[in-house]
């Protein structure tokens, strides 16, 4: 599965809301907001990482901005807000896959480009912390190669992997690469058999080697889970396969506290059509428990992260919960069991890519919406340690209004809340800053365009999210 991301601009027609309010009439202990980022065509996001001055710095791929498809990168504060996008890549399509920040305060890029190099290769670019480039290099030969996942090494060079179709001994092959800090090729590497296999997860462990994850048709029964683990120099220790007679692939591996692994993906072998497929193993690679999660309908896990207290969180979509086709983050235990389940998006396509606990106990979630903005967007998602991205009111406050319901919703010169013309209600903006006090038949009369939340004036409901739109 493919999707992109773009540069990302301000947009008051946005349905993204930060839920961070500073009135008295509302608690909070962790950021919790959505946004979207984009412009008129198709944006999409695969990787996010909370940034060393708390924001989120965010990859994908654009066809809004730059020359048909290219890499796109967004910058944001905590709260959300774009400070910067870049869009990288030439005259063909370019897509990029995965980010982290450097050591040096700047960014690593991995992806795929068809403007450089031959045919198809894999993508890296390195930039400083504004997100100018410093360098870009290809890797690959002269069919189709990819790389789906960079991190940057203990001796400061990178680690890339994907897969190839140029070098190895089948179809595709599980690609390797290292290289020194400057994207020079240090070694590459290829893994698997006469059929297709592809990775889409890399990771350097504690021992200094490294531990990839994703799929083999070589080996197995049919399409399985592929676990490979190298040492430094990218020769292998072990191999491993996961999953039943059907399809099952993986998408994201970490190491864990206990010095196994843990591996999300997919799977249509155990389960109702295709779950969201959690494995843990020690550290041999051997099985420790599996786990699937979902519904009757189609369910997918593309990112997994060890939480603090030992558990683990994964982001994908559900078909089998919410509206339609939702992002889905699945929050377990350390034994995988569930302790809660969210979905978030509107009626239309939205999905999750890539989760990250973050420093306040919460969760930042990247993927892309049809639900919100122009068609396609990348999609971020701020949540609370639980998975909320509502607003808590203090239980202290008493009220005569204990739910209500806003129309229109969004509306061009005032609302009104049915059943509740005479009550008062305070409005604030998206910082958090009170803005008026309105009856309820002249909601936001007089404001500017944008993005406010509505509670009651001196009650106890959720406060409800407005977009006045001009």
């Amino acid at each position: 599965m493919f999707f992109s991301r773009a540069p990302v601009l301000p947009c008051s027609r946005a349905l993204l809301f930060v839920l961070l309010l500073c009135s008295p009439a509302v608690v909070f202990s962790q950021q919790r907001w959505e946004r979207n980022y984009g412009g008129a065509g198709d944006d999409y996001s695969r990787s996010v990482q909370q940034t060393t001055d708390g924001g989120y710095i965010v990859a994908g791929r654009t066809t809004s901005f730059g020359n048909i498809s290219q890499v796109y990168l967004v910058k944001t504060n905590a709260f959300g807000d774009t400070l910067w996008t870049q869009n990288y890549g030439g005259t063909d399509y370019d897509y990029g896959y995965s980010v982290q920040q450097t050591s040096d305060g700047g960014y690593i890029v991995a992806g795929q480009t068809y403007s450089s190099g031959n045919a198809n290769q894999v993508y890296l670019i390195k930039t400083n912390a504004s997100g100018d480039t410093l360098w870009t290099r290809t890797y690959g030969g002269t069919a189709y190669d990819y790389g789906e996942s960079v991190r940057q090494t203990q001796d400061g060079g990178y680690i890339v992997v994907g897969y190839t179709s140029s070098f190895g001994a089948g179809y595709n092959d599980v690609y390797l690469i290292k290289t020194n800090a400057s994207g020079d090729t240090l070694w590459t590497r290829t893994y698997g058999g006469t059929n297709q296999d592809e990775g889409y997860s890399v990771q350097q462990t504690s021992d200094g080697g490294y531990i990839v994850a994703g799929f083999t048709t070589s080996f197995g029964n049919g399409d399985q889970v592929y676990l490979i683990k190298t040492n430094a120099s990218g020769d292998t220790l072990w191999t491993r396969t996961y999953g039943g007679t059907n399809q099952d692939e993986g998408y994201s591996v970490q190491q864990t506290s206990d010095g196994g692994y843990i591996v999300a993906g997919y799977t249509s072998s155990f389960g109702n059509l295709s779950q969201v497929y959690l494995v843990k193993t020690n550290a041999s690679g051997d099985t420790l428990w599996t786990r699937n999660y979902g519904g009757a309908g189609s369910d997918d896990g593309f990112s997994v992260q060890q939480t603090s207290d030992t558990g683990y969180v994964v982001a994908g979509f559900t078909t089998s919960f919410g509206n339609g086709y939702q992002v889905y983050l699945v929050k377990t235990n350390a034994a995988g069991d569930t302790l809660w389940t969210r979905t978030y998006g509107g009626t239309s396509y939205d999905v999750g890519w890539s989760v990250k606990q973050t420093s306040d106990g919460g969760y930042i979630v990247a993927g892309w919406t049809q639900s919100f903005g122009n068609w396609y967007q990348v999609y971020l998602i701020k949540t609370d340690a639980n998975g909320n991205v509502g607003v808590e009111v203090s239980p202290s406050h008493q009220s005569r209004v204990t739910s209500y319901g806003v129309f229109p919703n969004p509306f061009t010169s005032f609302a009104v809340v049915p059943g509740h013309e005479a009550d008062r209600f305070a409005l604030y903006d998206i910082s958090g800053r009170k803005v008026g006090t309105y009856r309820g038949d002249r909601i936001g009369e007089g404001l500017a365009a944008g993005v406010y939340f509505l509670a009651p004036a001196g009650g106890k409901a959720r406060p409800v999210r407005i977009v006045k739109l001009r």
